[in-house]
């Protein structure tokens, strides 16, 4: 099991206006709860000790709410003065995150787990042998609050592959994984998205997926947040 994790904070939350002004998208309520503390408490459940968050965008706050978190112990990654993108912000956070494989978990990223939670899922799943990348799927049907044509397609051995531009596939990234730092070993410098290594990853047939079990939520806009309150409240 990683006891280090990566949760990402720093993006500007743009469509999560009127919310974003004065209050960054992590820390939007769902259900009474902030969407940051969701994958953080995910986190400490499963024995992580460390977390680093990376924060750009309203930062002090951010810094304010995460800094009376007892487990797991938060570390900060300070981006105020550059914007790196998804890939750019674990690449500098990685001297903080060791050498070991570490989950990687969205801030804004919500679901409800299954009968096994599924961060131990991915624990158990992950295999640094043969996988650079483990990520949580949702698949695109049954998905609260997402219309899109999806990310991936899953092969038979659990392999995946990025969806062509023109079609549609079953499984859309929940924002949720595990990590290798070997996937940043040939990182380039700078801003980039993440996407560009879970690529190259996938090009090697070392990029993975595994199904999320439960519910994922898509709460990307404040009419998104009213869906995710209310399908929480149905199954409370």
């Amino acid at each position: 099991m990683p006891k280090s994790a990566m949760v990402l904070a720093a993006g500007l939350g743009t469509r999560m206006r009127p919310y974003n002004g004065h209050i960054p998208k992590p820390l939007v309520a769902v259900g009474g709860k902030c969407l940051i503390d969701y994958g953080l408490d995910r986190l400490a459940d499963a024995g992580v000790e460390r977390a680093v968050v990376n924060v750009h965008h309203l930062a002090e706050v951010i810094e304010r709410h995460v800094a009376v978190r007892q487990k797991p112990r938060i570390v900060i990654s300070d981006e105020r003065g550059e914007l790196l993108g998804t890939g750019g912000g674990i690449a500098k956070a990685l001297p903080l995150l060791g050498d070991a494989p570490f989950f990687l978990v969205n801030s804004d990223t919500l679901w409800l787990d299954g009968v096994k939670p599924n961060v131990a899922r991915l624990a158990e799943n992950f295999d640094p042998r043969s996988m650079d990348a483990l990520l949580l799927l949702a698949p695109t049907a049954g998905s609260l609050g997402y219309e899109g044509r999806g990310d991936y397609a899953m092969l038979p051995d659990g392999r995946l592959r990025r969806r062509d531009e023109q079609e549609a596939v079953p499984f859309i990234y929940a924002g949720a994984a595990i990590l290798s730092p070997a996937l940043f070993t040939v990182a380039p410098a700078g801003a980039f998205p993440l996407t560009l290594l879970f690529d190259r990853a996938g090009e090697q047939g070392r990029l993975f997926g595994l199904r999320l079990e439960g519910t994922w939520m898509h709460v990307g806009t404040p009419e998104a947040v009213a869906a995710a309150e209310a399908a929480l409240a149905a199954m409370a």
